[in-house]
């Protein structure tokens, strides 16, 4: 862990993933509370504005690594931050002037540009890191997360209660200009940001050719070529289309949950207790989840985490006390932060350098598929036709179905794989050999 902080890229790199991700967790979470508090009577609004952070992947997923394999990748990262703050900007006007269609639009449109920041930033941390540092960079990266659990949507209910959405809008800002800042002024080594297999650059190549649309549909259909001759690496990312669905439900559920059943009165509150609490077992969690993994290795501790989490994520559905469930919460993020190191720390060594955009962008849009998916069955059934308890039950089987589905998979794959790795280089030969890592 402390050779990841002696590297100073890896350093600057971190922190403005910190700040990119202060400048969109702070601002969208105050903006549930501002629709939740104006329009209390229509929740579905809530659940439109998550909407607007997901749908995105679906239409840009096909672009993403294609721009990341093809492009300079610090210009992507640092131009994904400066595009969103001027986005920001916008957002600022829209909520003032009140036009929600015009607000709904910029938000759809700031999510877009942020999807092209994933895989470039993986990339570059690629290029700047030892095979066998990937555990502690994906637990790093859970960490990361946590903190974000922990005091982004405090924050964000803060901001809103003091100084209003206006002020939330504004944190927004700040990080965004702190994450282009660093980007912009980091010295990656020219293999790292746009690697070329002793030809032009491909930022050079496409400046003199273009990027065409045929370039383009090749490129995806290359890295699902890629994703199709490796069934390991295929199980793991059918799975993020189940994990979609269980993001979709926590991004608004627990937040309906206080308002509507537990903790009318306080809603804010406890919902910034929730993101304390699973932040707090996230954060606890990354720390000893690289012991865990390494133990009982990637497939043993995602099957683990799956199974436990599925039966929490049951209970919570029957508890009608906050406080308990607040408990139960951590618990959950306790468990959910090694299966997210796990996939994170395995998926690196299944993938090429030269191929990591094209293939980590099948990872949002699969996820992300999922995710609205949920968030369009909840804006459309709840509370109408589906209760808060239907929705938790049907989380907790889909985390089964995902248990049931790797149970019968990985463990056989990960044998195969193991025995591949072992075999001489000519049994391995591959126009791609094996190496890379994931956004989480």
């Amino acid at each position: 862990m402390k050779e990841l902080f002696r590297n100073r890229l890896f350093v600057r790199l971190f922190l403005a993933s910190f700040a990119s991700q202060l400048g969109t967790t702070v601002g969208n979470m105050a903006f549930a509370f501002y629709l939740l508090d104006r329009f209390a009577a229509q929740p579905g609004y809530a659940s439109l504005a998550e909407l607007m952070y997901s749908l995105p992947t679906l239409f840009v997923f096909f672009l993403v690594g294609v721009v990341a394999d093809r492009y300079d990748r610090q210009r992507i990262a640092a131009n994904s931050a400066w595009i969103r703050l001027g986005l920001t900007a916008i957002l600022f006007g829209s909520i003032w002037l009140g036009v929600l269609p015009l607000i709904f639009a910029v938000l759809f449109l700031r999510s877009a540009v942020a999807k092209f920041y994933a895989p470039a930033e993986t990339a570059l941390l690629q290029g700047i890191l030892h095979k066998e540092q990937y555990i502690s960079a994906s637990g790093l990266n859970q960490m990361l997360f946590g903190v974000f659990m922990l005091f982004g949507v405090g924050i964000g209910a803060i901001a809103y209660t003091m100084i209003g959405i206006y002020g939330a809008v504004a944190i927004d800002a700040f990080g965004f200009l702190t994450a282009g800042c660093l980007l912009q002024t980091c010295s990656f080594p020219k293999g790292v940001r746009s690697p070329g297999k002793g030809e032009a650059q491909p930022d050079e190549r496409i400046a003199r050719s273009g990027l065409s649309l045929s370039r383009m549909v090749a490129d995806f259909r290359e890295g699902l070529h890629y994703i199709r001759q490796r069934p390991l690496l295929m199980a793991l990312i059918a799975g993020f289309f189940l994990f979609g669905f269980l993001n979709g439900g926590f991004a608004i559920l627990p937040m309906f949950t206080m308002k509507y059943k537990l903790a009318p009165d306080e809603y804010k509150t406890f919902s910034s207790l929730f993101a304390l609490f699973l932040g707090a077992g996230l954060f606890l969690g990354s720390g000893i989840a690289p012991t865990i993994v390494k133990r009982w290795k990637p497939h043993g501790t995602i099957l683990a985490a799956l199974l436990l989490s599925g039966i929490l994520m049951t209970v919570l559905g029957f508890v009608d006390q906050p406080w308990v469930y607040l408990g139960l919460v951590f618990g959950l993020g306790f468990l959910i932060a090694p299966l997210n190191v796990a996939i994170g720390g395995w998926i690196p060594s299944l993938v090429d350098p030269s191929m990591m955009g094209r293939v980590t962008a099948w990872n949002d849009p699969v996820l992300m598929l999922g995710q609205s998916i949920t968030l369009g069955l909840v804006t459309l059934l709840y509370p109408g036709t589906l209760s808060l308890l239907a929705l938790y039950l049907a989380l907790a089987g889909l985390m089964l179905t995902a248990f049931l589905l790797f149970a019968f998979t990985l463990p056989r794959l990960s044998r195969q794989a193991e025995a591949a790795a072992e075999a001489p280089s000519t049994v391995m030969a591959d126009p791609s050999s094996l190496s890379s890592t994931i956004v989480d």
